[in-house]
C-alpha cells in the first residue's frame, strides 16, 4: 500500500486500506495520521469518518468522537447504523465521564434497535444504572427468543445477572451469570494448562542469574509506573488515585509489552502467551536498550499532559515483569492484591470486552489462572526481591492515606493530597470500573461474593489448594 501511494498519493482506496491495516496493527496514530488525509480530500465520507473515530479511541482521545458521532447520527443510513453510532458516542460518554448523557444515548440505541443486546449490557455495564420492571421483562424476552445469536444472549444474561443482583434476587441472579459464562466459555480459546507452562518456562528462563548478568541493561528512564494485578483486583483505582498527582499521567491499558514479547518469544495460537520464554536470554544489551527507546517513543503518543510519568495499566504485565526489568529497570511496577474470593467472583460476574481474560469464564479456570498469577508473582519477588510493590486492595480500602503514601514513595513522588480526592479527577476511565473510581472510596464490593457462597464454593475449594 505505501508502494503504490508513493506513486500515485492521491489513490484513497490505498490510503483507507493502508489506514485499516495499521488499525489492525494498533498503530492508532498512524491509522489516524491517513484518515485526516483522506478527509482533507473527502470530509464527509462516512468510512473515512468512522475509521478516523476508530484510531482516535484506538488513542485514548475520546473528546471528538463524541460530536463525530453525534454528526453521523443526525443523517443515518438506516436504523441499525443509527443504533450503532448512538452506542458508540455512549460508550465514549461514559468514558469521559458524561454518565446521563451516556444513558440517554444507549437508550436512544435501543429505541432504534430494541433487540440491540450489548446496548443492554453497557447499561448494565455502568455499574450504576438500575433497571426497570419493564427493562428486567424486555431483556427477559429477547434472552428466551429462540434463535437469538449466542453473543446476543450473552450479553442478556450477564445484563440480567446484574440486574438481578441489584435487587438481591441472588439465586436468580446466579444463574443468569452461569448461563452466560457457559455462553462464553464456548467460545473461548482459553486453556488453563498453556497457562501453567508457560509460568513455568518463564520462571526456568528469568533466573536470579539471569538478572545478575543483565545488571544495567535497558534505558535508566523512570516515567513509566506499570500497575499489574489480576483484572477486577482494583488496578482501575490505583490508575485513578496515580493519576490524580500532578506529575502523573494516566493513560490505558497499552498493549506496547506484551507486543515486543510476542516479536521475541512468539505467541500461543490459544492464549496468547508466550511461546519460547527462552528467547529472551538471546537478547542482547542494545536488544534491550532499543526495546525501552522503542517503548518511551511509542508510548509518547497516548501522553497528552505533558507530565513527567504516566501509567500502563495492563494487568497482564505481571507475564511479562521479566521483560520490563531488561527494558525498562527503573520503572516503578505495582501489584495489586484483592481476596482471591472476591476477585474471583467479580472476574465470573464480568463479561469483558476483549479476549485478554479468557480465563474468566468457568470457576475452575478463574482458580487455575489465579494459582499461576500468584505463583508468578512468588517467582518474581524471588528473583527481583523488593522489585514489585504489593497493595493489598483491602488495606487501601480501610487505610486509604498509607497505602497512597506507600505507592507514591515506591515511585519515588512526594505526597499529593489529590490522590485522596482521586474522585473527583476528570479523566477517561475505559475499564468496567470507570463509575466506580469516580466515587469515594467504600466497602461495599469487599464482601458482595458471599451473597453467591452457595454457588462459589468449588471456587473456594480449588482455591484452598494453592
Amino acid at each position: 500500500m505505501r508502494a503504490a501511494l508513493a506513486g500515485v498519493p492521491e489513490y484513497h482506496a490505498a490510503r483507507f486500506e493502508l489506514a485499516m491495516l495499521l488499525l489492525q496493527q494498533q498503530n492508532h496514530a498512524a491509522a489516524r495520521a491517513e484518515a485526516e488525509t483522506l478527509l482533507a480530500h473527502q470530509p464527509d465520507d462516512r468510512d473515512t469518518l468512522k475509521l478516523f473515530g476508530v484510531a482516535c479511541i484506538g488513542m485514548g482521545d475520546y473528546e471528538p468522537v463524541i460530536d463525530l458521532y453525534e454528526r453521523l447520527a443526525r443523517q443515518p443510513q438506516s436504523p441499525a447504523e443509527l443504533a450503532d453510532l448512538r452506542l458508540w458516542r455512549a460508550n465514549a460518554l461514559k468514558i469521559t465521564g458524561r454518565t446521563d448523557e451516556a444513558i440517554a444515548d444507549y437508550r436512544a440505541a435501543l429505541a432504534a434497535r430494541p433487540d440491540q443486546a450489548v446496548a443492554w449490557f453497557s447499561l448494565a455495564n455502568l455499574k450504576t444504572y438500575r433497571f426497570t420492571d419493564a427493562e428486567i421483562a424486555a431483556m427477559r424476552a429477547a434472552e428466551a427468543r429462540p434463535g437469538i445469536h449466542p453473543m446476543d444472549r450473552t450479553y442478556l444474561c450477564f445484563a440480567l445477572g446484574k440486574a438481578f443482583e441489584d435487587r438481591a434476587t441472588f439465586a436468580e441472579s446466579w444463574a443468569f451469570y452461569a448461563r452466560g459464562n457457559a455462553l462464553r466459555r464456548a467460545s473461548a480459546t482459553y486453556r488453563p494448562d498453556v497457562a501453567e507452562a508457560c509460568a513455568m518456562r518463564i520462571a526456568e528462563t528469568c533466573t536470579a542469574d539471569f538478572f545478575a548478568e543483565r545488571t544495567g541493561w535497558g534505558v535508566a528512564d523512570a516515567a513509566p509506573l506499570f500497575v499489574l494485578g489480576l483484572p477486577r483486583s482494583g488496578s482501575t483505582l490505583i490508575e485513578q488515585i496515580l493519576a490524580s498527582h500532578p506529575q502523573v499521567e494516566g493513560t490505558q491499558e497499552l498493549t506496547e509489552i506484551s507486543r515486543y514479547a510476542r516479536e521475541i518469544c512468539g505467541a500461543d495460537p490459544d492464549c496468547g502467551l508466550p511461546l519460547h520464554p527462552q528467547a529472551l536470554a538471546r537478547l542482547t544489551a542494545a536488544d534491550a536498550r532499543a526495546l525501552g527507546e522503542r517503548f518511551l517513543a511509542e508510548t509518547r503518543t497516548y501522553r497528552r499532559l505533558g507530565r513527567p510519568f504516566f501509567i500502563d495499566k495492563m494487568p497482564n504485565n505481571f507475564w511479562h515483569i521479566g521483560l520490563i526489568q531488561l527494558i525498562l529497570p527503573r520503572a516503578t511496577i505495582i501489584d495489586i492484591r484483592r481476596d482471591p474470593m472476591a476477585c474471583g467472583f467479580s472476574n465470573l460476574k464480568q463479561l469483558f470486552g476483549t479476549n485478554h481474560q479468557e480465563f474468566s469464564y468457568s470457576i475452575d479456570d478463574v482458580a487455575r489462572h489465579t494459582r499461576v498469577y500468584l505463583g508468578l508473582m512468588r517467582h518474581w519477588d524471588a528473583v527481583l526481591p523488593g522489585r514489585v510493590l504489593q497493595v493489598s486492595y483491602e488495606n487501601l480500602v480501610a487505610e486509604l492515606e498509607g497505602g497512597v503514601r506507600q505507592m507514591l514513595a515506591h515511585a519515588g513522588l512526594p505526597f499529593d493530597p489529590a490522590c485522596l480526592a482521586f474522585h473527583e479527577t476528570r479523566r477517561s476511565v475505559r475499564t468496567p470500573s470507570s463509575e466506580q473510581v469516580r466515587r469515594p472510596i467504600d466497602r461495599a464490593g469487599l464482601d458482595q461474593w458471599r451473597n453467591y457462597a452457595p454457588w462459589l464454593a468449588p471456587l473456594r475449594a480449588a482455591l484452598s489448594e494453592d
